[in-house]
């Protein structure tokens, strides 16, 4: 892991100052190279470091990964207009009910960088950021035991989200990808983690509070798969009919209502 050798264009102090508001001790850290920011936060807390709240960006990583195993890696431009924006929040967390943490952290991040929604910037079960069918976003989800805890509820977790903001490659891409930049031309990645880290702690720590219910209407409003017909990877197809007050995904098929709860389900459109 290396330390960015100069970075004036990402307000450090300021966002650690938002970050601290909300959760004392919570701080942000950049980093120019690293083999991936949830694999060094998950190092942290079974290292003994699991009462820390950090939010760790990375200039570029080299073994970055998404959700079931696939890699993802960032892609570096110029200074201050890196194609990409990648970091992890990791903070101790206790929910009443995890299900759906990976939904609530969509709505905080689509919300943030498309406010009033005039760019159509939907959300795709379980943990992707969909622009007119092409990805623009994936979040990755991890926990970990805290040496000591004597409370089975209280767990590390570490929150991973890539985003595109100026246009990539599509090669090797199971979904093309989309950008930022699609409708914000001026956008980088430190002004795009401005507008993200305080709204998506917020959201985090009112998820921990409350679940995923509170947040289910606002997710609907950007669902990217309801009303669609759509094809799972367990084979099971059927008309989406959206997700669940717990999150989980729902499904009508011939045999009935399925409500799919597995993060290691893919799910897409049916092509027609």
């Amino acid at each position: 892991m290396t330390a960015p050798s100069a970075a004036p264009a990402w307000p450090l102090a300021e966002l650690s100052a938002q970050l601290d508001a909300l959760l004392p001790g919570c701080r942000v850290e950049l980093v120019e190279e690293i083999d991936s920011t949830n694999t060094e936060l998950m190092r942290r807390a079974r290292a003994g470091r699991g009462n820390e709240s950090v939010l760790l960006v990375a200039l570029r990583q080299n073994a970055g990964r998404g959700r079931m195993g696939r890699p993802w890696q960032s892609q570096v431009g110029a200074a201050d207009s890196a194609p990409t924006l990648t970091f992890s929040l990791g903070l101790p967390l206790a929910p009443r009910d995890w299900s759906g943490l990976s939904l609530a952290v969509g709505v905080a991040v689509a919300e943030a960088l498309d406010p009033q929604a005039g760019a159509g910037l939907a959300l795709k079960w379980p943990n992707d950021l969909w622009l007119q069918d092409r990805k623009l976003a994936g979040i990755l989800i991890e926990t970990a035991t805290l040496p000591g805890e004597t409370s089975a509820a209280t767990r590390y977790a570490v929150i991973g989200i890539g985003i595109n903001i100026g246009p990539r490659d599509p090669q090797g891409m199971n979904t093309p990808p989309a950008s930022v930049r699609e409708w914000q031309p001026q956008a980088t990645a430190a002004g795009a983690l401005a507008d993200i880290a305080a709204p998506l702690l917020r959201t985090v720590l009112e998820f921990s509070e409350t679940g995923f219910g509170p947040l289910a209407a606002r997710f609907a409003a950007r669902d990217a798969l309801r009303g669609r017909e759509v094809q799972l990877s367990d084979g099971t197809a059927g008309l989406c009919e959206g997700v669940g007050w717990t999150g989980e995904l729902l499904v009508h098929t011939a045999a009935g209502i399925q409500s799919i709860t597995s993060s290691e389900v893919s799910v897409r459109p049916r092509k027609s």
